[in-house]
């Protein structure tokens, strides 16, 4: 049944994306060009007047140009969702929905950028020559462990932030979750055993955060396809070495042995049944491989009744998906010209993702989905959902403010007046949801 939805899923996915007009995004202008006049404003002569303004002070490309409000998606198409790396030309699709989804959930324009380029400081030149068009870098389906080498050195180089949402967008996520998840399951984050599975790019990025928000690295144990990340090993990259701890432990297994939490960003099926088993009481799983999760949600609550369970997956409770983060992250990252994307700043987007979570539902939120009934704080809602528009509401002015408290801010708003300016993004029919209720404090 499974495979006969999914070839009716291809099918209609092809027909939508072939459908007149191809594609998903286009470009349009926003100032008026009816008249003789409107035409000399904004091409010769008049165009003159914001180009030697520019020469003049390079910032004021932000004022006199959609540069602040533009965002490049981009990639080489290394590894596309769970396809690998099957090329820039194939990755388009992937870049113009997420050029959608910036502009559906945050009004943020977007050039998407499909880059031939393997070699990594060929990719890195390429897109820092790129700086004066944007207001940020969305880097997007780039493998590791290039992708941190690449972020890193864009990060350094670069004055607008530079964000790798498969790495930050991920763990943004997978955070807010886990917070609350805690919360459910009665347990202290400074005291939880984590046994994650993978050490690419969003595993790393995901256990990097979690160390942010309070558990100990004593108490935190990497996997890769070899086994435990431990201090014995010769052939760990710098980003896996980090994690390397001084243990006995070898197999996942034996790590599961009694912890707290599993977060899986791996494969299919790489956790068991008995390993589940042998897990502490009110056991955490998330299980996020996407389509396939780690273990299949069923029947993790057939081994374990309690455990409390967050999957990639749109068709069970808690989808830890990352929409739920970059666009309102880049909102008010844009919005105070933040020169990047620091830790204060996931830290805030992550703590207010969770706080979302514990407010009432709205509505409109109830009515876009069955069984809403359930969607209040406990182990089956543990983060908004994906079409909330209260997100935008809370995370955007948590990024600008934390970008401001943090110092890389370039612009200085009033965070009440801010809150008030991003409520009108709101579409009419969801400005009646939004609540009004005041955002969590940081």
């Amino acid at each position: 049944m499974r495979d006969e939805l999914r070839e009716q899923l291809k099918v209609a996915a092809l027909e939508y994306h072939a459908r007149e007009p191809r594609g998903k995004t286009f470009t349009g202008i926003k100032k008026p060009l009816d008249t003789q006049k409107d035409l000399s404003l904004a091409y010769t002569p008049g165009v003159a007047a914001p180009c030697l303004a520019i020469a003049k002070n390079e910032s004021d490309s932000f004022q006199y140009t959609g540069r602040s409000n533009l965002v490049g998606v981009i990639t080489n198409g290394t590894a596309v969702l769970g396809l690998g790396d099957i090329g820039p030309h194939a990755a388009k699709p992937v870049m113009e929905g997420k050029a959608m989804l910036f502009k559906r959930f945050a009004d943020i324009d977007v050039f998407d950028i499909e880059l031939d380029a393997k070699d990594p400081d060929v990719f890195i030149a390429a897109v820092k020559a790129m700086e004066p068009t944007f207001g940020g870098i969305n880097l997007e389906d780039i493998k590791a462990p290039e992708c941190f080498y690449i972020e890193e050195q864009l990060r350094a180089q670069m004055q607008i932030p530079v964000f790798h949402d498969d790495q930050h967008g991920t763990a943004i996520i997978a955070g807010a979750a886990f917070l609350n998840a805690l919360e459910v399951a009665k347990k202290s984050i400074h005291e939880v055993h984590v046994v994650f599975s993978g050490a690419g790019a969003a595993a790393i990025a995901c256990a990097s955060l979690f160390l942010s928000l309070g558990v100990k690295a004593k108490n935190l144990t990497l996997c890769d396809s070899k086994g435990v990340v431990h201090d014995g090993r010769t052939d760990l990259n710098k980003y896996k070495q980090r994690f390397a701890k001084t243990t006995a432990l070898r197999t996942m297994a034996d790590a599961l042995k009694g912890a707290d939490a599993f977060v899986g960003v791996s494969a299919a099926n790489a956790l068991s049944a008995e390993m589940l088993k042998g897990m502490a009481v009110t056991p955490i799983i998330f299980a996020l491989a996407n389509p396939d999760p780690e273990i299949d949600p069923d029947l993790a609550r057939q081994v374990r009744s309690d455990a409390i369970i967050a999957t990639g997956r749109s068709d069970f409770p808690n989808q830890v998906n990352n929409v739920l983060g970059f666009p309102y992250i880049f909102r008010g990252a844009l919005d105070v010209r933040a020169t990047t994307v620091n830790e204060a700043m996931k830290l805030a987007a992550a703590l207010a993702i969770a706080a979302l979570a514990k407010e009432p539902v709205p509505e409109v939120v109830m009515r876009a989905y069955k069984d809403s009934e359930l969607y209040q704080f406990g182990r089956d809602y543990l983060i908004p959902k994906p079409v909330d528009p209260r997100v935008l509401f809370h995370v955007a002015p948590a990024v600008a403010k934390a970008a401001m408290d943090s110092g890389v801010a370039r612009l200085h708003v009033d965070i009440d007046r801010y809150r008030e300016q991003i409520g009108r993004l709101l579409r009419p029919t969801e400005v009646v949801t939004q609540l009004r209720a005041p955002p969590p404090k940081p």
